[in-house]
């Protein structure tokens, strides 16, 4: 199974990416794991989305086979604002809702706040939704990300273990159930 993982905060030094490269490090001997990190991909603002190759500029042309290879997603986002990155946003508007669609998609936000992004959480869960995805219904919220994680992925606080156990159980059952499900109907 290949798994996506965004790393969605555009900013030099993001503490949401320790997250996604702690996952990364979770998964990466189980399954095969692509981390897109958005600080290395300067998407325009959109235009037309990516369905094609044709229609698609050869920058991005690795990017796209990422995402359409992927069985299953994990999006990360910081929390701007009360809502998540504007650079995900992005990221996922280039490409169509087949992309997403019927596949599992893992929630996980950060904060060095105390609430950890939970209001990010919630709008990321309507927009999972609306791409046709199935978000897994345990999310993984980070708050005090930054006394968590450090600079590489590495768990700090090992009280948030169970937290990160809790959240790949679910979303692991549901990415394996609903690949197999798809294998099966090929």
């Amino acid at each position: 199974m290949n798994i996506v993982i965004i790393s969605g905060s555009a900013r030099k030094n993001s503490l949401t990416h320790r997250v996604a490269l702690h996952l990364q490090q979770q998964l990466q001997s189980k399954y095969s794991i692509e981390l897109i990190d958005l600080r290395e991909h300067h998407l325009p603002e959109l235009e037309m989305p990516f369905v094609t190759e044709e229609k698609t500029p050869e920058e991005f042309h690795s990017l796209r086979k990422k995402m359409f290879d992927a069985d299953a997603f994990v999006f990360v986002s910081p929390e701007y604002n009360g809502s998540y990155s504007s650079a995900m946003k992005n990221l996922i508007d280039h490409f169509p809702k087949t992309t997403y669609m019927k596949k599992a998609i893992g929630i996980v936000t950060a904060s060095d706040g105390l609430f950890g992004g939970i209001r990010t959480a919630m709008q990321m869960q309507q927009l999972v939704c609306a791409l046709f995805g199935v978000p897994a219904p345990q999310m993984l919220v980070t708050p005090q990300v930054d006394k968590k994680f450090d600079v590489d992925g590495n768990l700090v606080d090992e009280s948030f273990t169970r937290n990160i156990e809790n959240f790949l159980t679910e979303y692991l059952w549901l990415a394996e159930a609903l690949h197999q499900h798809k294998l099966v109907l090929q």
